[in-house]
């Protein structure tokens, strides 16, 4: 439960892991699942005890080699329960969560952990709040177009407006910084070089007209404006952040 000790000698750890995820996977396999309130098997509190001795241990484990879809939601169920008791906040936890179901499966608790702690740092700068307003305004105007017939499919290039340019080169510098810090799980890294997109969205907006009466030049506009909301995706579903 919450306030039990979770065991940190790594006999102990295994052994108390390989018991609670049994019993959670036994239960899964006859269908036996909590509903509403009613937990008589304590399931709950099961997951809730994986969830802390992977943390509190920092355990890198891919629950999925070990629990198949169902339970997995589960389990990060109890995941999204702990770290809302431990301070976070929902929106930051669903961002992240939905940026991770494409990325790489979202099974590494200490990783996803890891990256809304880092996303909480960054949204507390001003720097991460008005790259979040020109993610949003990018994401609108998308929203916007994709209700009148599908997104250009042709790669953006540097534009007509010196504006253009600075975001299309400002994209294509931020793009392999922020891929290969993902991959090193450097988020505070992928989050500043996501950062540096903020002065180019900014002039962008304020000098460009998205919705050019040119087919090419606002076909490459919009086209920018994905690759803002792609790349930021990489780290977090910024559309999913309130206020």
């Amino acid at each position: 439960g919450p306030g039990d000790r979770v065991p940190t000698n790594p006999g102990a750890i295994a052994v108390a892991l390989a018991d609670k995820l049994d019993t959670l996977v036994g239960f899964w396999a006859i269908d036996e699942k909590p509903t509403g309130s009613k937990d008589p098997y304590g399931l709950r509190r099961a997951a809730l005890g994986i969830v802390r001795i992977i943390l509190e241990n920092g355990i890198r484990l891919h629950i999925t080699n070990y629990a198949n879809d169902d339970l997995l939601a589960f389990i990060l169920d109890r995941l999204k329960v702990y770290l809302r008791d431990q301070g976070m906040r929902h929106d930051h936890i669903d961002a992240v969560f939905a940026s991770n179901s494409e990325k790489m499966g979202g099974d590494d608790l200490v990783d996803m952990t890891n990256r809304i702690k880092a996303l909480a740092a960054f949204l507390a700068t001003d720097e991460g709040q008005n790259l979040v307003a020109g993610y949003k305004r990018a994401a609108n105007i998308l929203k916007a177009e994709e209700k009148k017939g599908p997104l250009p499919s042709k790669a953006p290039d540097k534009g007509t407006l010196p504006q253009e340019t600075a975001l299309f080169s400002a994209l294509e510098k931020a793009e392999p910084l922020i891929k290969s810090a993902l991959a090193s799980e450097n988020y505070e890294e992928a989050m500043s070089a996501l950062a540096e997109l903020r002065a180019p969205i900014d002039a962008f907006f304020e000098h460009v007209t998205v919705n050019a009466e040119n087919k090419n030049e606002r076909e490459n506009r919009l086209g920018l404006l994905m690759k803002i909301r792609k790349l930021a995706g990489t780290i977090a579903d910024f559309s999913k952040l309130e206020g």
